[in-house]
């Protein structure tokens, strides 16, 4: 896998670095890549419960590698997880977004694919594709609405304009505001936090937190039913 992606396990959690300081961690197809099987290594191991991504260097991800694609037309994406290796098909497993410096386009389309964000009181983020003849195809169009209230989505979406992780926070984007520098610690420590729970119940409560949106209203407990009996009788059979 490229060395533009690191990954290190901190006890049951999986630390992903976007690590490529000459694009300010522009994200490149080898990256998406990268980033999503780090993530399949997560879904796959009993060892690891929760994983935080994060950029060195002082900032998250400028975005899409606008260079390369203006080149040879490369998209950062993975086959099966899609823009920058988890927009399409994030992980079972919980994953939250560490964020210093600034998140832009891409970079923020992979924040809003996180469960939780955490990020520096300085940090920006924005889908600026507007202001490029682009439009935030990376889920950024989709998920920002169903993140913030719809004037506050659409005026970022239409007028490119960042908006300041504090801002963010008072809206309810952003679970944790850190002190400068200390996204990563901050998100470490919510990671383990995590971590500390029963796997089992925690992949399930984020599935129907996440495909609960998509039920009726009036067949929500039906649609739920099924997935609660099998975890429960799972647990009855596990401890007789």
């Amino acid at each position: 896998m490229t060395s533009a992606v690191v990954a290190e396990a901190r006890g049951a959690v999986l630390v992903v670095s976007l690590d490529r300081p000459e694009s300010r961690n522009a994200i490149t197809a080898d990256m998406a890549q990268a980033v999503a099987r780090h993530l399949d290594r997560l879904d796959e191991s009993p060892d690891l419960r929760v994983a935080v991504i994060h950029g060195r260097n002082g900032y998250f991800s400028s975005g899409m590698d606008l260079k390369r694609f203006e080149r040879t037309g490369e998209r950062p994406l993975d086959p099966q997880r899609g823009s920058g290796g988890l927009a399409w098909v994030p992980p079972r497993k919980p994953i939250i977004a560490a964020v210093d410096g600034y998140a832009l386009g891409l970079g923020f389309e992979m924040v809003l694919a996180c469960d939780l964000v955490v990020a520096a009181s300085d940090a920006v983020l924005g889908l600026p594709e507007v202001k490029h003849g682009l439009v935030a195809g990376g889920g950024g169009a989709m998920r920002l609405p169903r993140r913030l209230p719809r004037a506050a989505a659409m005026e970022m979406l239409l007028t490119g304009r960042p908006c300041a992780a504090a801002r963010l926070h008072e809206l309810g984007l952003v679970s944790q505001l850190a002190a400068p520098g200390e996204a990563l610690d901050m998100a470490v420590a919510l990671a383990a936090e995590v971590a500390a729970m029963d796997v089992d119940a925690v992949v399930l409560t984020k599935a129907i937190a996440l495909e609960s949106r998509e039920w009726p209203e009036s067949e929500l407990f039906a649609w739920q039913e099924p997935r609660l009996s099998a975890f429960l009788d799972a647990r009855r059979s596990a401890g007789s």
